[in-house]
């Protein structure tokens, strides 16, 4: 639900979109249509994708719908002839482009190993290539505008290596886009094209999202509205005072200057807590990565159930203590991975598909090994190796059972420096979910 009134400010504007077939770029298109907007929907699906939904021509039915004109364009950002085709034909149906906003991302979060060079390839040819040559390619149409606008979906820029480490090509491409604001704002400034981007303070729920997650996104995020509702601020705004360009602005502060104080009317789940989005400092406090914690319904977490091992181990341990000497109890740790079997499951499977290793760095010294295996059968949980794992996780014996006793979330750990990830981020981030719901 959108909570900025529609204006006209937009009506006859014609604004060109990248990636605007689904997600926060077609929201902004939405958002822009209800005021009568000439919306052009620059992106690739033209057949619908079997897990993503939205093409080029469902959304331009959707914008029509709402209000505004369109023009589907089928645009690989990447192929220099298809973008200055859809700008020519942008300019011969509506007589030129008023706005540009650079959305269309590709991401990976990976590190360097596991990062094929193709990979990198279409992440910086999306991002930042992208980008840059969308916005060459709309200048001179710009320079006319009365009020031009280019607004980049990309976060403020922050050089702590924190940033980089576990997913550098993802983070120089997204990166390269911001860059193109830093530099862009100022080379454009006497011509009155304000420059700047826009980033989420927290998740939000979109199809790409969904796939990260494994499908329980929505209970940590909030809708694309926040992000199209303070897009709309942004371009309304007067493109040639000096204050309305270059700048990095985050969702919730554009639309808290702009009067809104209620911001749970955006949380997918009202009332939900919510993960913060990469690349802000807010990440820094532990106290906020509480909220990834959105427990609801009675089924057993994967935490509730190590917690329970744990309780257990310590009522056996008072109940038998004369069994103690004739055999060896397992350890803690142990005890962890057996109480998180029940949790397990062939849907949970399905929806993570990855194995996670853990390296426990133990209190005596020694380097414990374990895994859960969310790629095959139900799942498994145990002690060893597993080969080939798609996540690596290593910390201490002590993080590790807060982690399970949930008095500290994986995210929090991992921006405090008390726990290190390699491989997958994304399947990472898919474990993360699901050890912050309930319904498995």
């Amino acid at each position: 639900m959108s909570a900025i009134a529609n204006t006209g400010a937009l009506k006859g504007v014609t604004i060109f979109i990248t990636g605007a077939s689904r997600g926060i770029g077609k929201a902004i298109a939405l958002k822009a249509a209800r005021d009568g907007a000439n919306i052009v929907i620059a992106a690739k699906t033209t057949v619908p994708h079997p897990k993503l939904p939205g093409t080029i021509y469902t959304a331009a039915e959707e914008i029509v719908a709402a209000g505004g004109q369109a023009l589907p364009c089928a645009v690989d950002l990447r192929n220099d002839d298809q973008l200055n085709e859809a700008v020519k034909q942008a300019v011969a149906k509506f007589g030129g482009i008023d706005i540009l906003v650079n959305n269309a991302s590709a991401i990976s979060l990976t590190g360097t190993a596991e990062t094929p060079l193709k990979k990198f390839d279409l992440m910086n040819g999306v991002n930042a290539r992208g980008t840059y040559s969308a916005s060459q390619a709309c200048l001179p149409y710009l320079k006319k505008s009365k009020n031009p606008h280019i607004l980049n979906i990309s976060p403020p820029l922050n050089m702590r290596p924190k940033w980089f480490k576990n997913h550098v090509a993802y983070t120089m491409a997204k990166y390269g886009m911001s860059m193109c604001v830093l530099g862009m704002s100022e080379e454009f400034h006497d011509d009155g094209i304000a420059v700047n981007a826009l980033w989420p303070q927290t998740a939000i729920s979109t199809a790409a999202m969904d796939m990260l997650a494994g499908g329980e996104a929505d209970k940590v995020c909030r809708n694309t509205h926040i992000m199209s509702d303070a897009a709309y601020v942004i371009l309304t705004q007067n493109s040639r005072q000096a204050s309305n360009t270059g700048n990095f602005y985050i969702d919730e502060a554009v639309l808290q200057r702009a009067g809104i104080k209620n911001f749970d009317q955006y949380a997918c789940v009202p009332g939900s807590k919510l993960m913060p989005d990469f690349f802000l400092e807010d990440h820094d406090n532990a106290a906020a990565h509480e909220s990834l914690s959105q427990i609801g319904g009675r089924t057993p977490s994967i935490e509730a159930n190590a917690r329970a091992s744990l309780h257990s181990e310590k009522a056996a341990a008072t109940a038998a203590a004369p069994a103690a000497a004739a055999a060896a109890p397992a350890s803690k740790l142990d005890k962890i991975f057996v109480g998180v079997r029940p949790a397990l499951s062939s849907a949970i499977v399905e929806k993570t598909k990855a194995t996670f290793q853990f390296q426990v760095a133990q209190n005596d010294g020694s380097t414990g090994l374990y895994y859960i295996d969310l790629k095959t059968g139900s799942g498994a949980s145990d002690k060893g190796e597993i080969a080939n794992p798609d996540v690596t996780m290593i910390l201490s014996e002590d993080t590790l059972v807060k982690l399970f006793a949930r008095e500290i979330k994986p995210t929090a750990a991992f921006f405090a420096g008390k726990l290190k990830i390699k491989g997958d981020m994304t399947k990472a981030i898919r474990l993360e979910t699901l050890m912050t719901t309930a319904k498995l």
